[in-house]
């Protein structure tokens, strides 16, 4: 199988969700679904149909942050340095709009567009691996075709 690469931030965030999930949600549903079975007929208990889903949605949630963490191929971000690669934070700017943004490009069990993380996977990102600062990239975006210029690379 194809190793996951994270960040340590990411891989951090990953095993406090999974420690959060084993050690607080499952008790907490498996409580609920106790309680839910005291109130007899469970055909017609709402509550207790409502506990085995989210158990269920738990329970698939464990399983799949377990395979990405046995997967995972945790990369130590400040040891890199140079041209644009898996952990850099890239400050850009749009060639048309003179709009400034930075994005940190991760893994994709990381991402999160709102606060900067990227996707490796995006076109964005693929389109930036190899360049270095002052290069300009031409990305195909659902929006159309876009131009930035790479105005600092840094890895934290």
């Amino acid at each position: 199988m194809e190793k996951i690469p994270l960040t340590r931030v990411g891989y951090d965030k990953i095993e406090a969700e999974l420690k959060q999930l084993k050690s607080v949600e499952r008790p907490a549903i498996i409580q609920a679904i106790s309680e839910a079975r005291e109130h007899g007929d469970l055909s017609e208990n709402a509550e207790y149909h409502s506990a085995k889903e989210k158990q269920s949605f738990i329970e698939g949630r464990i399983k799949e942050l377990e395979g990405v963490m046995s997967l995972a191929d945790v990369i130590d971000t400040t040891k890199l340095s140079g041209t644009v690669k898996f952990g850099a934070t890239v400050g850009l700017v749009d060639e048309e709009t003179d709009e400034e943004k930075t994005y940190q490009i991760v893994g994709e069990y990381e991402a999160d567009i709102e606060n900067g993380r990227l996707n490796i996977k995006s076109p964005l990102a693929r389109a930036l691996i190899g360049k270095n600062a002052g290069d300009s990239v031409e990305v195909r975006t659902p929006g159309g075709q876009r131009s930035y210029e790479i105005l600092t690379i840094t890895y934290k």
